[in-house]
């Protein structure tokens, strides 16, 4: 979060971030002006560090900080990709959850950050190709080594905002935003299967799925192992059986999700 869209203000940004996850070696942006100027200012800082003649260690240790920043064609969004869609998806959801709600910073901050564990426990791919694995790698294992996880909540979703204190406001928030985003998620990575593999569903015995349920809490993605399918008598699979950590269960195919990315 940041108060202006100075260029001052997005170094601080991006001074946090660093702090935070990590110096990271490229940045990907648009062309806004901030952006720009960002850039030529550290390109100009880089430059005075490399001119003065430091020793061999301090040198090379500066010198494997550069930042590589690399911009997308100015107001071409679709250039950016998955990652302009998943910016796009994140600010479509939280502007409608907060609506004309009037928030304190810290209640903002704290709604962002929450935010950001949603979008970081996402299972991208299987961590093994184990039948009886039903453990998926997400991006918490590279922030941290481990799957991003929770406090347990009541569900608030419900209640009205008037009956709830300050804290109780932002988790209601965050459940809104979870069930939206959940969802839209879920249909955007069938149908990313459908554009490429001109299906409808990718179906394989061991294939590691997400499994499709109402009022699933914040953070916690079902996951499941198809065991076996059932195609009708016209040949086309609609049925299949999963196995899960509490059993084996036939399920539609719609209420399944593909994995971004599936180990063969």
């Amino acid at each position: 979060m940041v108060e202006d869209l100075s260029t001052q203000a997005f170094l601080a940004a991006v001074r946090r971030f660093f702090a935070r996850k990590g110096k990271a070696t490229d940045l990907y942006s648009d062309n806004a002006t901030n952006f720009v100027g960002a850039k030529r200012e550290i390109d100009e800082l880089h430059n005075l560090i490399m001119s003065d003649e430091p020793s061999k260690i301090i040198f090379s240790t500066l010198a494997s900080q550069n930042i590589n920043w690399h911009f997308i064609p100015p107001r071409s969004p679709l250039f950016g990709g998955l990652w302009e869609a998943a910016v796009k998806s994140c600010k479509h959801h939280l502007i409608r959850v907060v609506g004309t709600t009037l928030l304190s910073i810290e209640a903002f901050l704290t709604y962002l950050v929450e935010i950001e564990d949603i979008l970081n426990s996402r299972p991208i791919l299987p961590l093994s190709s184990d039948p009886n694995d039903l453990k998926a790698l997400n991006p918490g294992h590279f922030l941290i080594g481990e799957p991003l996880t929770s406090m347990p909540e009541h569900d608030l979703r419900e209640i009205a905002p008037t009956r709830l204190a300050c804290w109780e406001k932002s988790e209601q928030m965050r459940q809104h935003f979870w069930s939206r985003w959940y969802k839209e998620y879920l249909h955007t990575q069938t149908v990313k299967k459908k554009w490429h593999t001109g299906q409808p569903d990718v179906i394989n015995i061991d294939t590691l799925v997400i499994m499709k349920e109402d009022n699933t809490p914040p953070m916690h993605w079902p996951l499941a192992r198809i065991t076996k399918i059932h195609p009708g008598a016209d040949g086309i699979i609609r049925v299949v059986t999963v196995k899960t950590t509490t059993g084996e269960y036939k399920r539609s195919i719609k209420n399944l999700s593909p994995l971004p990315i599936d180990i063969k």
